[in-house]
């Protein structure tokens, strides 16, 4: 399974890579920062892109995720895969729910939550549960 392992890799790095954008204040693939935080954030009036700190620590977290399927086997590896996959279960399921809508009514962040970032976050989350079991 060591094709999973580089898929999870490269798309968690490539995720990484955007917040290390944001958390250095490059405004990509959007310029304008209002716009972009909208896109991706959602809040209600939200207007600009969460502080380089918030940004810098995602970066952070999501590349040490992309390590887990290298770790060696054991409990740890398999609890933090684990709780990995219900994180982000939790996430991929919050996009079809009203009270997260109403929290993120934002377009287009409303429409690219339902058509992309949830299920991306439902299918990492079905990743890691594979991971955990190789």
């Amino acid at each position: 399974m060591t094709w999973l392992a580089i898929l999870w890799s490269l798309i968690l790095l490539e995720l990484a890579g955007l917040h290390a954008l944001w958390a250095a204040r490059i405004w990509w693939p959007i310029r304008q920062e209002g716009a972009l935080a909208r896109a991706v954030a959602g809040f209600a009036g939200i207007d600009r892109m969460p502080p380089p700190a918030a940004c810098a620590g995602v970066a952070v977290a999501l590349t040490a995720l992309a390590s887990l399927p290298w770790w060696p086997d054991g409990p740890l590896r398999f609890l933090l895969l684990v709780s990995v996959a219900a994180v982000f279960g939790v996430r991929g399921i919050a996009a079809r729910l009203p009270a997260w809508e109403r929290l993120t009514p934002e377009q287009p962040f409303r429409t690219y939550d339902r058509l992309a970032y949830g299920p991306l976050c439902l299918g990492l989350a079905v990743l890691a549960l594979l991971l955990s079991f190789t």
